[in-house]
């Protein structure tokens, strides 16, 4: 995924794939576990036609194959799946209108209720 606007030199954009994404998490995962922690894991948000430049291709390949993995690697203790949550049904790309803050990328208010009716708190116990 490209991180527009990220931080340095005449700020170019930083890609990060599927396969860094699930090298990031397993690294958290693990030290989680070392600290006898449970670790849990939330899936990434759609975000097509997004005001800020996330949406492309690439990004949105990385999007649903970090997703994929995520909800079926069993490296996590636990998944919520904001994707699921807050996608819109007929363009699963995208954020429900609902829960759009305006920018097609972050949740609004009623979208951040959606991601917390999202947790199964079976896994909080």
């Amino acid at each position: 995924m490209e991180h527009p606007g990220s931080p340095g030199p005449a700020r170019i954009a930083v890609r990060v794939s599927a396969a860094d994404l699930v090298d990031a998490h397993r690294q958290l995962i693990a030290r989680a576990h070392e600290r006898g922690l449970k670790a849990y894991g939330g899936t990434i948000l759609p975000f097509k036609d997004d005001t800020l430049g996330f949406c492309s291709p690439a990004n949105e390949t990385a999007r649903t194959t970090f997703n994929h993995w995520l909800r079926t690697s069993g490296e996590y203790d636990g998944v919520i799946d904001f994707d699921k949550a807050l996608r819109d049904p007929s363009d699963p790309q995208r954020l429900q209108a609902r829960y759009d803050s305006g920018d097609h990328l972050h949740p609004n208010d009623a979208g951040a209720e959606a991601m917390a009716q999202a947790v199964p708190l079976k896994i909080l116990r």
